[in-house]
């Protein structure tokens, strides 16, 4: 099932945010601060958020991001290049990551690494580990948005067009990483043909991006993750276009399609505990944010109403629960299950967003 839509504009209240711990940017060392806080810059507050690697669907980057949203100015920061070595991963920035920030009005610092330790695996292979970011250099970009008065598009397209010499940055810093720690590195042919794209203009980088991304998608439609546990095994393509000209590929875990609406359902599930991580469940909350302002969607080219759905499932979990659930109906099943204190006022915050923005929660076995 193929499915399309787009997005003008973004409207959502978040609800299960944390409080963030504040930094003095006269002492941040990003390397070492927390994966998301509020910077003191004198005469201005800002939210920052880190991702430890371009590559979307590493660490959570959507939760640090999540946790930032409810401030009003919110800026990333996001490697344009991680590389482990030859025998390991190596990721690269993608056009709609930078597209879905400006969707989100948060500002992206690209970065690179300087530094990293080498690290053996069990099985002898040879990595680098323990990279570190030009604290430098961060702190400087940082410190020219506070004054900056356009948009995060505005920003964002900016650093777009300057990525070139980020790039240039990335390759210089891993040759002298490699000399350093004896590791031997990927080939610099795909940083330079990376380089050659961005060169060429955003569409060039537009379009490497989006093979890569629709290359992942596929990948990812023909895979049972782990963590999932589906009602069904009815997995969907779905393409999201906004007016920034971003292309977002995504897999929805589930859909259900009755009565021309269309149920986007994002499924995050845990094998031993009693609710899945908060990490996975802010993962599909940025989901919902999008799902919630999906607008002209069509399935296989026919136009449809859409409901987004998080569903949360855990094979230890008895009963089922969703936002509609009374308040009886509730307190049995947090008794039932054990939860926490803390877990239920997660829970009924994660209630409250979904009935503030109109989509469903369910909580069930799987």
């Amino acid at each position: 099932m193929n499915i399309e839509g787009k997005i003008t504009s973004v409207e959502y209240e978040t609800g299960s945010n944390i409080t963030l711990e504040e930094i003095d940017i006269k002492e941040l060392d990003i390397n070492s601060s927390p994966t998301c806080f509020l910077l003191n810059m004198s005469k201005s507050k800002v939210a920052v958020s880190k991702w430890v690697s371009p590559k979307r669907t590493r660490s959570y980057p959507y939760e640090r991001v999540y946790n930032t949203l409810s401030t009003s100015k919110k800026i990333t920061v996001i490697p344009v290049v991680k590389d482990e070595g030859a025998t390991g991963d190596r990721d690269f920035i993608q056009w709609d990551t930078i597209a879905l920030m400006s969707l989100l009005d948060v500002y992206v610092i690209p970065a690179y690494y300087v530094d990293a330790q080498k690290r053996i695996t069990s099985s002898g292979k040879q990595k680098i580990t323990k990279q570190k970011l030009d604290n430098d250099f961060i702190i400087k970009e940082l410190k020219k948005i506070p004054n900056y008065h356009s948009s995060a598009l505005h920003w964002n397209l900016k650093q777009i067009k300057g990525l070139s010499r980020v790039v240039t940055k990335v390759k210089s810093n891993y040759q002298n990483i490699a000399k350093k720690t004896g590791v031997k590195l990927k080939s610099e042919k795909g940083i330079d043909d990376f380089l050659n794209k961005i060169e060429a203009g955003a569409k060039s980088f537009m379009d490497f991006s989006r093979i890569k991304a629709s290359d992942a998608q596929k990948r990812e439609f023909v895979t049972m993750q782990p963590k999932e546990a589906l009602s069904t095994a009815t997995k969907a393509k779905i393409t999201i276009k906004n007016y920034l000209g971003g292309l977002y590929y995504f897999t929805v875990d589930e859909v259900e399609l009755k009565n021309n609406v269309l149920k986007l359902i994002e499924a995050k599930h845990t094998a031993s505990g009693k609710l899945p991580s908060k990490g996975d469940i802010k993962d599909g909350l940025l989901k919902m944010i999008l799902y919630c302002n999906l607008e002209d969607v069509t399935v296989e080219g026919l136009e449809c109403n859409t409901t987004p759905v998080l569903k949360l499932t855990s094979s230890k979990m008895k009963g089922k629960l969703t936002e509609e659930s009374n308040n009886s109906t509730r307190k049995k099943f947090y008794e039932e299950n054990m939860i926490s204190e803390s877990e239920r006022m997660f829970l009924n915050s994660l209630f409250g967003e979904a009935k503030n923005n109109t989509f469903e929660i369910i909580l069930e076995n799987g």
